[in-house]
């Protein structure tokens, strides 16, 4: 009796531990709705921290305007050639934007500033995310030719917008 006892006490307790570890494996797989786009590897920002709504943009964007999400999650998750991740779903582990996109902040403008080729602006993160949504955005602006009030936003302050 005692060791049938002891036997359903251990399944009880593997059954538990099972549940928790699944659950810690969903929690870190899942995408927050809200993503503040706030990234260590920047020392100080200059500009106020942008705000992407990424439930919005997969969700109801993504169905609404099929023609600009033909990647689906690739249009902003790509592979190490740039080629789209088109086959991703909620939960899959992606990398971090930082960790091809190596040099925080903004490439160098301005007098004297080394002309980039795309390639090489691309390596500066900033430089990536802008050229990601802007274009996106843009190209949903030409397209849709919305209300000024409910254009994608294209500029610094529209992005980077003081809360």
């Amino acid at each position: 009796m005692k060791r049938k006892r002891l036997q359903l006490m251990v399944a009880l307790g593997a059954g538990i531990a099972l549940l928790l570890a699944s659950v810690g494996i969903y929690a870190a797989t899942t995408v927050p709705d809200v993503i503040k786009m706030n990234d260590k590897a920047y020392k100080k920002h200059k500009k106020p921290i942008v705000v992407f709504h990424h439930k919005r943009h997969q969700d109801d964007y993504a169905k609404k305007y099929p023609d600009l999400y033909k990647n689906g999650c690739g249009e902003c998750h790509h592979d190490k050639d740039n080629k789209p991740l088109k086959n991703l779903k909620a939960g899959d582990k992606v990398q971090r934007c930082i960790e091809c996109h190596k040099i925080p902040g903004e490439r160098p403008k301005g007098h004297g500033a080394k002309k980039l080729t795309k390639k090489e602006r691309l390596k500066y993160h900033a430089e990536a995310m802008h050229y990601n949504c802007k274009g996106c955005h843009r190209a949903y602006n030409k397209k849709y030719k919305p209300a000024k009030d409910k254009k994608a936003p294209t500029t610094c302050k529209t992005c980077h917008a003081k809360k």
